[in-house]
């Protein structure tokens, strides 16, 4: 396809929203030798406007995560209409990636920085039979659950912490391990169990170490009133192991 010419020199910041099935990309963020949803997401815009643009995504997600929304700032000179991009991108991305929405915004506005609060839901097929549909999509968790225990025991994770201990060490990770959990809850329909968190930000693999932590308390080897020693602990051994990725999406980003 032949690129869209520019025709002035006035900077634009465009918002893309977009949906994406994470199970065979390394994450958004671009590695070496391994394909990210970055990576497909530019050189799809590339086909389009050329290399005249700088992308910010919303969030890191690790390999395995998916995206229900996941929010992108495009900023470039050239003049496409916010619509046309959209249905431009859906035409040359993968069937596993879909732009949902595109929209100017202002120059000031950054995807992850103007963000005000985001949503993960972690999925778990709980029964002893897995779902071969749910491969990669949810855990399988063939023990018994019980999603008003465990509710009522991730009502600690509501409110201002230090999340130390629900972080994996990493570079990335710097300064203040404070964030605010507005709501956690846990619920069941059917053989399907849901966790979902929303929190002013996250630290690297917080809900998955979150969520693996609930399930040693489901197990008996975390006591279910334990939680709030966790936190004071600060040490990331005082908590659960980090739970599968396949489980976890990016449900909602706040602004």
């Amino acid at each position: 396809m032949q690129h869209i010419p520019a025709c002035d020199s006035q900077m634009r910041n465009i918002l893309l929203t977009i949906s994406y099935d994470g199970k065979t990309y390394h994450g958004w963020q671009i590695q070496k030798n391994a394909l990210t949803v970055q990576e497909v997401f530019q050189s799809s815009l590339e086909k389009i406007i050329g290399s005249d643009f700088t992308v910010k995504g919303c969030s890191r997600t690790d390999s395995g995560v998916h995206a229900n929304m996941y929010c992108i700032n495009v900023m470039t000179e050239h003049r496409i209409p916010a619509e046309r991009l959209k249905c431009a991108m859906n035409r040359f991305l993968p069937p596993d990636i879909a732009v949902l929405k595109s929209e100017e915004v202002g120059l000031d506005f950054h995807a992850r920085y103007s963000c005000k609060s985001k949503e993960y839901v972690y999925k778990i097929w709980n029964r002893e039979e897995r779902n071969p549909f749910l491969n990669g999509y949810a855990l399988h968790y063939r023990y018994s659950l019980d999603e008003q225990m465990l509710n009522k025991a991730a009502q600690a994770y509501v409110g201002p912490h230090d999340f130390t201990s629900f972080c994996t060490p990493d570079k990335r990770e710097k300064g203040d391990f404070t964030r605010t959990v507005k709501h956690f809850t846990v619920t069941r329909s059917g053989d399907l169990v849901e966790m979902r968190v929303e929190a002013d930000g996250f630290l690297y693999n917080m809900v998955r170490i979150m969520v693996g932590t609930l399930l040693r308390i489901a197990q008996g080897k975390i006591g279910e009133n334990d939680i709030p020693n966790i936190l004071n602990a600060k040490n990331r051994k005082a908590a659960g192991p980090t739970a599968p990725a396949c489980g976890l999406y990016l449900n909602k980003v706040n602004y």
